[in-house]
């Protein structure tokens, strides 16, 4: 009966989250759709990733970099291409992914709100030397099956989304 229980307060939390409301904002302080080019999303030939996965909002070094949406810090650390990085599990079961961070401003487990800092805008990663940018990416957990196409690498449009979906400003 205590299994049974458990399994229907993981479904119901599952629910909740999937159906969660959000309404993101841009996550570069002060930053318009203007700060980004609108066609970056899955561009290719893009480096050793081949396609880019998200956009790149360009901002000054320092510029602080916040969540935009409510949600809970899944990572923070340091990747190859990204650099520091930070990642956000928001509603809908979307991760929030802040790439090429001057620095980090939260750690696994924090709780964030629309509008907190999680680092700040920076050239870290395969950006060392290109103006300073946040790229942001947003990857669902739940795959979307029927965004996948003959593009390269066209199967990940399953779990990437296009940013300018996500915020609502194409």
């Amino acid at each position: 009966m205590k299994k049974k229980r458990a399994l229907l307060i993981l479904l119901g939390i599952f629910i909740v989250w999937m159906a969660a409301p959000e309404s993101p904002t841009i996550p570069v302080q002060g930053a318009t759709s203007k700060d980004w080019h609108p066609n970056a999303f899955w561009y290719e030939p893009w480096g050793k990733s081949g396609v880019h996965k998200g956009i790149d909002i360009f901002a000054d070094a320092g510029t602080p970099v916040v969540s935009p949406t409510y949600g809970v810090v899944v990572f923070r650390g340091e990747l190859g291409l990204g650099g520091k990085v930070v990642a956000v599990l928001g509603p809908k079961w979307r991760i929030h992914y802040f790439a090429h961070l001057k620095d980090q401003s939260v750690y696994p487990g924090y709780l964030v709100r629309t509008g907190t800092k999680v680092g700040s805008v920076g050239d870290t990663g395969n950006a060392k030397g290109k103006p300073p940018h946040l790229h942001y990416s947003a990857v669902t957990l739940l795959p979307y099956p029927w965004r996948a196409d003959d593009a390269t690498q066209g199967w990940k449009k399953m779990f990437f989304l296009d940013p300018n979906e996500v915020l609502d400003v194409k």
